[in-house]
């Protein structure tokens, strides 16, 4: 499995106007909307719904909220920068900056896990994360995390 085959282009966006996790969620439900079909509604509400299980904050910087969808055929994800950090609760307290949401059908099992175990990884590199960083254009960000991964597993 590739980023490539879970993150279109149009679902990668630079974000300027975020101020808190609830409206970073609305964001993702609004993209992954426009991108892929899905309800934008039943995905803030999933993903608040994860969300108020634990803090999916991984630390430096970095958030992967994530949930399972009704009416989902694959697992597919949408990548923001924002251009301000925000308060996540994450697990070393630092605001994020950088969100990959994902979304699995409701069945997924494996595939879903496999996904998050992907992006987990391929962002986990701080000098991908600081490209990503320095950049504003959703098309360098897709190349950048597409192109990256792919160079990790070479």
């Amino acid at each position: 499995m590739e980023v490539s085959m879970i993150l279109k282009p149009e679902a990668v966006r630079v974000l300027s106007s975020v101020s808190s996790k609830k409206r970073l969620m609305h964001e993702l439900g609004d993209i992954v909307h426009a991108a892929y079909g899905v309800s934008a509604g039943a995905a803030v509400e999933a993903l608040l719904e994860r969300e108020s299980l634990g803090p999916t904050g991984v630390g430096h910087g970095v958030a992967l909220p994530h949930a399972r969808l009704d009416d989902l055929g694959r697992v597919v994800g949408a990548l923001v920068l924002l251009e301000h950090p925000i308060e996540f609760g994450s697990v070393d307290r630092r605001p994020v900056d950088l969100a990959f949401g994902l979304f699995a059908p409701r069945d997924a099992g494996v595939e879903h896990l496999k996904a998050l175990a992907l992006v987990s990884r391929t962002l986990r590199d701080d000098s991908l994360c600081a490209k990503l960083r320095a950049n504003r254009d959703a098309a360098t960000l897709y190349a950048i995390v597409t192109e990256a991964q792919s160079a990790l597993a070479a």
